[in-house]
C-alpha cells in the first residue's frame, strides 16, 4: 500500500498493488491544464522543465480516497471532455487525471515523497514537447502512445475482468478556464 496526500495533508489517497505504469506525459492537454493549475493560489509546479507532467497509473479498483473527499474538484478543459483532472481545493494540489470511461487513474507524481516515486517507464506524446526541448534517452520517448503503453493498460483491464469500477468521491467542479 502507498499513501499519498495533497500538499496540506487534508486529502489522502491509498493506492494498493503495483502501478500499471509510471510515465511523463507531454501532450498539449496536460500542458494546458498545467497552466490553469499553476495559476491557482499557492499552487505547486505541475510540469517540469521539459514540459512533462509525471503520472503513475493505477487501476481504479486500487485507489481509495481515505479523507478529504469534500475538497476534491474536477476540471475539464472543455465541457465535452471525457477527461477530468481532479484537484484538492484545500491547497490547490493536482491529485489525479481520470479518463472517465477508462479503468485507471493517472495519479500526479508530485504526490509521492522525495525518493519514493516509482521509476519512470516511458515518456509519451513527445510530439508535443515545447520547442527547443531535448529529451533524455533514459526511457522510450514515443511521439504518441505506443504499443507497450496500450499493452499494459489492456493487461490491467483484463486482470479486472474488463470492468470499469465506479469511483464517485469527486463531487466538486473547479471553474478555472
Amino acid at each position: 500500500m502507498t499513501d499519498v496526500t495533497c500538499a496540506c495533508g487534508q486529502v489522502a489517497l491509498t493506492l494498493s498493488g503495483k502501478p500499471i505504469l509510471s510515465a511523463e506525459c507531454l501532450c498539449s492537454d496536460c500542458q494546458q491544464a498545467a497552466v490553469v493549475f499553476q495559476a491557482l493560489p499557492d499552487a505547486c509546479p505541475v510540469v517540469d522543465d521539459k514540459g512533462a507532467t509525471r503520472f503513475v497509473l493505477y487501476r481504479k479498483d486500487r485507489v481509495r480516497c481515505d479523507r478529504g473527499q469534500e475538497f476534491l474538484a474536477e476540471h475539464r478543459l472543455t465541457d465535452a471532455s471525457t477527461t477530468r483532472r481532479v484537484i484538492a481545493t484545500c491547497c490547490n494540489t493536482p491529485m489525479f487525471l481520470d479518463l472517465t470511461q477508462g479503468h485507471w487513474l493517472s495519479i500526479y507524481g508530485a504526490l509521492w515523497p522525495k525518493g519514493a516515486l516509482p521509476k519512470l517507464d516511458l515518456r509519451t506524446m513527445t510530439k508535443h514537447a515545447p520547442a527547443g526541448v531535448v529529451l533524455p534517452d533514459d526511457v522510450p520517448n514515443p511521439k504518441t502512445h505506443n504499443a507497450s503503453f496500450f499493452a499494459r493498460l489492456i493487461l490491467a483491464w483484463a486482470a479486472m475482468g474488463f470492468r470499469v469500477p465506479p469511483h464517485d468521491y469527486v463531487k466538486g467542479k473547479l471553474d478555472a478556464r
